[in-house]
């Protein structure tokens, strides 16, 4: 085994080596800007990046034109969620989204509820999944878009996309989904589940940082978006600047990949987190696994150990790398806000370890890992029994 071993990549992914030797090309040989026209070096720039797009869309069932490229998630949800806004706000001012979401899509919604638009925070349930009913309560007259994320970044729970697609469609409602985590690791098809927009991101499924993706849905025609930027007017005008030519050849790839080896890779990590949940459960006590089982990411595991402080089990297994919560609120101490809109209480969700495995893993790192999980719960249980003990001898 190679250690540390890695196991956060809902955090981020290492680049495939074929995405990287197919991105090397494009920051040398074909070094030319997509949008130069007259000569060689932008033709085959500009056909690098529509090879890609169709690459994008091929995975997701869409078509290569309804593909824009951003720099990674936060942009697209940004560009998502107040591009409909600003540009239907003639036709109503509300906005229904849940209370676990990502923050990219929380804190947009937060600055458009300063703009005087009106957000509701569905709550989930204890498993984390939404109740379609109270979801559908909340629609009136004035909602113009619902944004729910296809599988949550801490607890890995698919929401049932597909029903709230079908919903949003029959109501005349724009629906946005942030795929970041879903899209590459579980069938995603944009027209069977009625998705109209989509965020992606190419560092989850082991293409590069600082490149991702807008599904923007061309027909039926009336899906308007506002650009939250202004420039030179490359991709239709929605996200202008110079297109990251190797970034976008990355996407692409890792894209591709996907599509061929999901199904197999899926199954596989599957069969690695159940181990790992088996061994965890069968010989801890007071161990409770965060979000549905049934419903969820095959390559997720997010668990709390009552009791266990998953700072100190983090640096307790410092050749490990797992994460408490998501990556994007590294450093905070505060329960996670996902884990407390599921009723679970203060101790349990302020301590999750969040288990995120990935194309390299092995049987072996997973039968390692939880071999160093269970000692080092078992080893600060008892530190923790024995402080008890020396703070109320009675």
């Amino acid at each position: 085994m190679k250690f540390p071993i890695y196991m956060d990549h809902h955090a981020t992914t290492p680049v495939d080596p074929r995405v990287l030797e197919a991105m090397l090309p494009y920051f040398s040989e074909s070094f030319g800007n997509a949008a130069s026209r007259f000569h060689k070096f932008g033709w085959e720039a500009e056909a690098a990046v529509e090879t890609a797009r169709g690459q994008v869309a091929h995975l997701i069932n869409a078509r290569p034109e309804e593909i824009i490229f951003t720099s990674g998630a936060t942009e697209s949800d940004n560009l998502a969620v107040k591009g409909v806004a600003w540009a239907g706000r003639s036709k109503g001012n509300e906005i229904i989204t849940l209370a676990t979401e990502h923050k990219a899509i929380l804190d947009s919604c937060r600055r458009l509820e300063g703009e005087g638009f009106s957000v509701t925070y569905v709550p989930v349930e204890s498993d984390g999944l939404v109740d379609l009913a109270r979801l559908e309560a909340a629609i009136s007259h004035r909602t113009i878009l619902v944004t729910v994320m296809a599988a949550n970044n801490e607890i890995g729970v698919l929401q049932p996309i597909a029903e709230i697609g079908k919903l949003c469609r029959a109501r005349g409602i724009i629906f946005h989904t942030d795929g970041v985590q879903a899209v590459g690791k579980i069938p995603i098809d944009v027209e069977a589940m009625s998705i109209d927009l989509m965020s992606i991101t190419a560092h989850k499924l082991y293409g590069p940082k600082g490149i991702g993706a807008l599904y923007i849905r061309s027909r039926p025609a009336g899906l308007e978006l506002v650009p939250i930027a202004d420039g030179g007017g490359q991709e239709r005008g929605m996200r202008p600047g110079t297109l990251n030519v190797p970034g976008i050849v990355g996407l692409g790839k890792a894209c591709e990949i996907c599509r061929q080896e999901m199904s197999e890779e899926s199954s596989r990590l599957r069969g690695l987190r159940d181990r790992l949940e088996q061994a965890l459960l069968s010989r801890l006590d007071d161990v409770q696994v965060n979000g549905s089982m049934e419903h969820r990411l095959p390559h997720n595991l997010n668990v709390s150990f009552r009791g266990v402080d998953a700072e100190s089990l983090m640096l307790g297994i410092n050749d490990v790398a797992v994460s408490s919560g998501s990556a994007c609120l590294s450093g905070t101490r505060e329960p996670s806000y996902v884990l407390r809109a599921m009723g679970i209480d203060e101790e349990l969700a302020q301590n999750p370890i969040r288990f995120g495995l990935g194309r390299s893993n092995t049987w072996e790192e997973v039968d390692y890992v939880s071999e160093r999980v269970v000692e080092t719960v078992k080893s600060l249980r008892e530190v923790s029994l024995e402080f008890s003990k020396i703070r109320d001898p009675k």
